[in-house]
């Protein structure tokens, strides 16, 4: 995997965690355990500090970055979804990033919160625990109900056993020139369907 030092700093990657070989690690980055980080995601500690804590995801294509003295965290069971950017803020634990969502310095969002998809959260802009953030500029919508919060942390858990799915079962392979007889079909209706409203 692309892990680079800078400056006589190294990424700190526990063996309990998952990079994909895609994702580029660069200077002073802090995973913490069970930690998945997705293909193409890049976490650049060579201004500030980057932390992603015990049981959090940061998923496919996602940047990670901050200015000098400055952290750019993301606390235990934090969720990031595909395509956000962080730079220089907090994410609570147990938060959700929706995809495509950006957070600029100095930006913190509450424990057991939930950013939407594309949101935009001005630099400085602070949330409190258990909130829906939606729009752009993002701003408070209403407090997340119980089955939410349960929606998102099953959520998180799936990336958990991912980090382990990926350690034991992927490798890369050559294509199969066509579908191999007995491949399972999943059934749509079962697949995994979000519970939010507005």
């Amino acid at each position: 995997m692309p892990i680079y030092q800078i400056d006589g700093l190294t990424p700190v990657v526990p063996e309990d965690s998952y990079v994909h070989p895609t994702a580029v690690l660069i200077g002073d980055v802090v995973l913490g355990h069970r930690v998945y980080i997705g293909p193409n995601a890049s976490l650049r500690g060579d201004f500030g500090r980057i932390i992603v804590k015990d049981g959090a995801n940061v998923q496919d294509n996602c940047v990670m970055h901050g200015f000098p003295e400055q952290d750019t965290v993301v606390e235990e069971d934090g969720h990031i979804g595909h395509g956000a950017i962080l730079h220089g803020c907090l994410i609570g634990k147990n938060a959700l990033v929706g995809m495509n969502a950006v957070i600029l310095d100095g930006a913190k969002i509450g424990e057991n919160s939930i950013v939407g998809a594309a949101a935009f959260v001005k630099a400085r802009a602070e949330f409190g625990a258990r909130q829906m953030i939606l729009g752009s500029p993002a701003k408070f919508v209403r407090e997340l109900r119980p089955d939410e919060i349960e929606w998102k942390k099953k959520g998180t858990r799936e990336y958990q056993d991912l980090v382990i799915r990926c350690q034991q079962t992927m490798h890369q392979v050559e294509p199969l020139r066509e579908v191999e007889a007995g491949r399972s079909e999943k059934n749509m209706s079962s697949v995994y369907q979000p519970k939010l409203q507005k």
